[in-house]
């Protein structure tokens, strides 16, 4: 029985989802039917394409899309990142009490050897993707998974040694401060939530962008401190 009405109820919230997006206007023919647009003609890919180097000077169109065109997306996503570290901590959070001691195999000489030797290089390596995100392939995203990459393996082979959870929670909460911070300013500055108020600078420079460089070095600390966060989880309930 309760098979069947999670079935029912899964298909009124699907026929709603069906109402809301059936009369939405998506691209450019939408927008010419809902008159949202004067123009008769849009393509929002060319555009992006043509202004948005002379718009932001970032030499990485993507990333322009990513942090500014669409850049409140781009804060939901770290958002469900952060709700998902949360719902890990707090099923987890319960049953550290009752864990047994830890009886796992010790790491080989090489793993332990090797989380001494490689975890600065991961840390810069991580650092160096998310600081030039706005310059090439790579991102906030990408550098916070290098990061928490870096704690992985202090984990597996420096086991005697801790995550600081304080101090994750602490970078993630500023992190995410941050972000919010530079949309708002930007609603204060311009009128416009994640307006890129600063100077755009020389194309292809490392300062360049306006606030892209900032978001993406927010977002890289984050995703880091978030994954490393629910690494550390994982790891206790090891323990």
């Amino acid at each position: 029985m309760r098979k069947q009405i999670s079935l029912l109820l899964l298909l009124i919230v699907a026929a709603g989802f069906a109402l809301c997006l059936a009369g939405a206007p998506f691209g450019a023919e939408g927008a010419r039917e809902s008159r949202r647009l004067v123009k008769d003609n849009v393509n929002y890919g060319r555009r992006y394409v043509s202004k948005g180097l002379d718009e932001n000077r970032c030499a990485n169109i993507v990333t322009s899309v990513v942090l500014n065109y669409r850049g409140f997306d781009t804060l939901g996503e770290v958002t469900i990142l952060f709700i998902a570290a949360l719902g890990l901590g707090a099923v987890l959070y319960g049953r550290r009490a009752g864990a047994s001691p830890d009886e796992a195999q010790r790491p080989s000489l090489i793993l332990s050897t090797g989380c001494r030797l490689l975890f600065p290089l991961i840390m810069l390596v991580g650092i160096y993707i998310f600081i030039h995100g706005h310059l090439s392939p790579g991102g906030g995203f990408q550098g916070g998974a290098v990061i928490a990459s870096g704690f992985l393996l202090i984990c597996l082979g420096c086991r005697k040694k801790k995550l600081n959870s304080v101090a994750l929670g602490a970078a993630e909460s500023l992190s995410g401060l941050a972000f919010v911070l530079l949309a708002l300013i930007g609603l204060a500055v311009g009128g416009s939530f994640l307006l890129n108020f600063l100077p755009t600078g020389k194309v292809y420079a490392l300062f360049s962008g306006g606030i892209i460089p900032l978001i993406y070095i927010a977002i890289g600390v984050k995703v880091g401190s978030e994954l490393s966060g629910i690494i550390d989880n994982l790891s206790g309930e090891v323990r």
